[in-house]
């Protein structure tokens, strides 16, 4: 067997050079707007809480923020919780309502389509996370539009 020769790592060991940055850090100039959309199912892969965590980096730049959850992604709308809403049932199990919950307590907007609410998925609008607001179907496409047409930088998340 070979032999191991060093010590094992223990906590607060780093691995790589996370305080290397290449980029410039780059901030929203007055008036810019970012629109993160959303047709991904909660819960279901990190895509959906790592673009909402992206969503509150674009706020904390200055940008003037919106989130659009259509499709599957109003599932990261809805109230949650067990075996009450709101209690977590495991630790991580509330991180997307927590991060919409953030979003909206840091000026973002969100938006979730009504058609995919109670046709797709059985939910009503009280079912929303508060502060979410429901739009109608044909307003999925102008949100977007709006948005190119105010050079808003779009994050468009999918998942299928």
């Amino acid at each position: 067997m070979p032999k191991v020769e060093h010590a094992p790592h223990k906590d607060g060991d780093c691995f790589v050079n996370y305080e290397n940055k290449v980029f410039e850090d780059v901030k929203a100039k007055p008036g810019e707007k970012a629109l993160i959309t959303f047709h991904t199912v909660a819960n279901e892969g990190s895509v959906g809480f790592v673009n909402l965590l992206q969503a509150t980096r674009l706020i904390r730049k200055g940008f003037e923020t919106s989130v659009l959850l259509y499709g599957p992604g109003v599932t990261l709308g809805v109230q949650r919780g067990f075996p009450r809403l709101g209690d977590e049932a495991f630790p991580g199990h509330m991180n997307c309502n927590k991060q919409v919950a953030k979003i909206l307590e840091e000026g973002g907007k969100v938006y979730a389509c009504r058609f995919a609410l109670q046709a797709l998925y059985g939910y009503g609008e009280q079912n929303l996370i508060p502060g979410i607001t429901p739009i109608n179907p044909q307003d999925v496409l102008d949100i977007i539009l709006l948005a190119r047409r105010d050079n808003a930088f779009i994050l468009n998340t999918w998942t299928l």
